[in-house]
């Protein structure tokens, strides 16, 4: 065999060879897998990043609800620990309550506007679930009492209604939270009920607010 015969045979030998260790490291390294479990690890990643995001504090209502706690000068704020479930007649210490042991049926609060003074320990479940409850004097001015209505009327987890032998004209209640005001105009309406609608005093978080007792 000539020597250019003997070189092409070996080129060719050393080809073949090449070839060979190319498929076996084919073979050997499991390519889809690897490729299968970036994919798992780039999307558990994102899901990781996601969720710390999520759990983050939202800053700005945070900081919102904090500047209209700070505007309520004159806020009455009590430690209310009890909040059974009773069937009859509660003695609040407050009037009207603002927390305590309450009836299994809360008032229905979806923007509720009732005529007629309600039961406490019906109105109180509601505070539980996180309602503001407006409550007014009967004698209260017509014009005041609309402007009233118009705080409530659209605005889920309030309610409203007249009641007898306050103090002051206009009361507002949250759990654990009690606001008395002169008159409808005053500025802290509109800053209690962005404090404390479904605010973190809330011992019920999430609870609902229609489907239980409808008249007063």
């Amino acid at each position: 065999m000539s020597k250019n015969a003997r070189n092409r045979v070996q080129a060719q030998s050393a080809r073949e060879r090449l070839q060979q260790q190319n498929a076996l490291t084919q073979r050997t390294i499991p390519w889809g897998g690897i490729a299968f479990f970036g994919v798992i690890g780039v999307i558990a990643i994102i899901a990781i990043g996601y969720a710390v995001v999520q759990a983050q504090p939202d800053k700005k209502s945070s900081a919102s609800s904090d500047s209209a706690k700070a505007s309520l000068t004159g806020l009455i704020q009590k430690n209310e620990p009890n909040r059974n479930h009773v069937s009859g007649s509660v003695k609040y210490d407050s009037t009207p309550p603002m927390g305590g042991d309450h009836d299994p049926m809360w008032q229905n609060c979806d923007g509720r506007v009732y005529d007629k003074a309600l039961r406490n320990e019906n109105a109180v479940h509601s505070l539980e679930h996180g309602a503001v409850w407006i409550t007014y004097k009967p004698d209260l001015a017509g014009q005041e009492v609309d402007k009233l209505k118009s705080k409530v009327n659209g605005t889920d987890y309030t309610l409203m209604s007249p009641y007898p032998g306050l103090d002051a004209p206009i009361v507002l209640s949250a759990w654990g939270k009690q606001l008395k005001l002169q008159n409808a105009s005053d500025g802290r309406v509109d800053a209690f009920l962005k404090a404390f609608v479904k605010g973190p005093q809330t011992p019920e978080p999430g609870a609902a607010c229609t489907g239980a007792k409808d008249t007063p």
